[in-house]
């Protein structure tokens, strides 16, 4: 049998539609859409109201910009295409004073956007005076300068207390480029939840909120984010196994007491995170906990409420990506980028 995917695209217009009726949005549609599908996120987000793109792939953005000859389309990485980026009219990340020095003859009839460091140490500058000297220069186009908070979604320490303020100081110092400027992004979701739009910033960066998560879990109402995917499988067969002995790769747990074991057609092949071991699935609207994850199979203790045949629930309205990536199991995008979509029956709610 074939474990099922769905995919709810009217839940993912309504989601775009409300975090872009709360501030203007620059959509992330990075890895295929956060493996949604870069066409469906796009599409779903255009219904929704957002007219701006942002992707780290170039080839991403030109397909983009196929699909729409007017949108706003933000490439995040450098790049070294400039040919195919004025064909195509992206706008690309100046990631340092080095690159702009090496490729600034490159960079005239390009639209650029500056990156500032910040505490994430990726790229960036991590100068305001090298900011404003590109910034100064009439040869080049730049509409926007941005930043990412590596931090937003850490609770009970100062971090992102520490990169904002930072920012905000970069912010002071630009304040008088900032008027020809017309995008100026920062705040990713957990940023934004927190703080509402900060000043003199013109658009969010929408990212796991328009797919449907919270970026943290405490203190955040689920109606904030409608999960946009759900996921089952089937109990296959089931097995006796007695106490002592042991199931899975590896003897991977060991049965405390007689215990019957379901077997069921779904596993890391199919992009499950190991780490949902000992987390629970739903069989007939009851809880019951994974014992082990094997490429093609998950091992699950149950009762004797549970018959061969019987539907799986891995995700759903109830067992939510950011509930599951609030115990650890790993953020929204690592669970949503890991599935291998293809080995999914794909069902779309329209």
């Amino acid at each position: 049998m074939t474990a099922r995917l769905t995919l709810n695209e009217k839940r993912l217009i309504r989601q775009a539609r409300f975090i872009q009726s709360k501030a203007d949005t620059i959509a992330v549609v990075k890895n295929d859409g956060y493996n949604h599908g870069l066409e469906r996120v796009y599409k779903t987000f255009y219904e929704g109201g957002i007219r701006a793109f942002s992707t780290t792939v170039l080839s991403e953005a030109i397909q983009l910009r196929k699909w729409n000859s007017d949108i706003f389309i933000l490439l995040l990485d450098p790049s070294m295409e400039f040919a195919l980026l004025r064909e195509f009219d992206i706008a690309l990340t100046v990631s340092s004073f080095d690159y702009y020095e090496k490729f600034k003859n490159e960079l005239r009839g390009i639209t650029i956007q500056l990156v500032f460091r910040n505490d994430l140490n990726r790229l960036g500058f991590d100068r305001i005076a090298d900011m404003k000297h590109i910034l100064d220069d009439k040869e080049l186009n730049v509409n926007g300068i941005w930043t990412h908070f590596a931090s937003a979604d850490d609770f009970g320490v100062d971090r992102y207390q520490k990169e904002r303020e930072k920012w905000l100081t970069v912010i002071e110092g630009l304040k008088g480029y900032l008027p020809g400027l017309k995008y100026i992004h920062a705040q990713n979701s957990a940023s934004f939840l927190r703080d509402g739009l900060l000043p003199q910033h013109t658009h969010i960066r929408g990212g796991v909120i328009l797919y449907g998560a919270r970026p943290y879990y405490e203190g955040l109402d689920a109606s904030i984010a409608e999960q946009v995917v759900s996921i089952e499988a089937t109990v296959i067969e089931l097995t006796s196994v007695a106490a002592g002995q042991t199931i899975g790769y590896s003897a991977d747990y060991q049965i405390e007491k007689d215990t019957k074991i379901a077997v069921c057609d779904i596993g890391y092949g199919n992009g499950l995170l190991k780490a949902r071991k000992n987390f629970p699935v739903l069989i007939n609207c009851k809880e019951y906990p994974i014992r082990s994850v094997m490429m093609s199979h998950i091992l699950i203790e149950v009762d004797n409420d549970v018959e061969i045949g019987d539907s799986v629930i891995l995700y759903n309205d109830e067992l939510r990506f950011d509930l599951f990536a609030s115990q650890g199991i790993g953020p929204f995008s690592q669970q949503m980028a890991s599935l291998n979509k293809q080995t999914f029956e794909l069902t779309i709610i329209k």
